[in-house]
């Protein structure tokens, strides 16, 4: 066998060889379209899904938010604290300080804040003191002067956030049945 058989046939072995490759390729392309196409469907399908869940925890959050303001408005009271007023969703802007008040109770003299949750984590006691409070008496100066009492209010609350809020002298208002029930060892802020 000469030198330039042995080219031929090697050529003719790297192009059978390209051919299995093209082959190859071929399939590898086809199962990459369809993977493709499942991962589409499945993107469809989480972002449907989220969008149930964010609508389920929206829901949830103003059934939350409706039952302790129905039961704010008739009993005016956080702790042993009387108020004359109730407001619901109060908001307020000025210039960098932007907020959304839950629930805000007033009298002659003091202002009680309560921020509702379905379910109550720490960072919501935290958030409460550290971001609402100091947000209220931003955006309204005119209450400056008044003794402020805090509540937080959830369907749902770990043994340990209720001894964190109570602890820090925090209203928890909680759903007990068909009522609300919350501690009296309040201070002020």
């Amino acid at each position: 066998m000469t030198r330039l058989d042995r080219i031929e046939r090697g050529i003719e072995a790297l192009q059978i060889s390209q051919l299995r490759t093209d082959a190859q390729l071929a399939k590898t392309d086809a199962q990459l379209a369809k993977t493709d196409q499942q991962l589409a469907k499945t993107d469809a399908q989480l972002a449907k899904t989220e969008r149930i869940l964010s609508g389920i925890g929206i829901n949830l959050g103003h059934a939350a938010e409706e039952f302790f303001a129905n039961s704010l408005q008739k009993n005016k009271k956080l702790g042993k604290v009387k108020f004359d007023a109730v407001a619901l969703q109060l908001k307020g802007h000025k210039g960098k300080v932007q907020d959304e008040f839950d629930v805000v109770m007033y009298n002659g003299n003091s202002v009680g804040l309560v921020e509702v949750k379905h379910k109550v984590h720490p960072s919501d006691v935290d958030q409460l003191i550290t971001r609402k409070l100091l947000n209220f008496k931003a955006l309204f100066p005119k209450y400056a002067d008044a003794a402020f009492y805090l509540g937080i209010a959830g369907m749902s609350f770990p043994p340990e956030v209720v001894e964190m809020a109570e602890n820090e002298g925090i209203a928890v208002l909680r759903q007990v049945g068909n009522v609300l029930t919350m501690n009296e060892n309040l201070r002020k802020f």
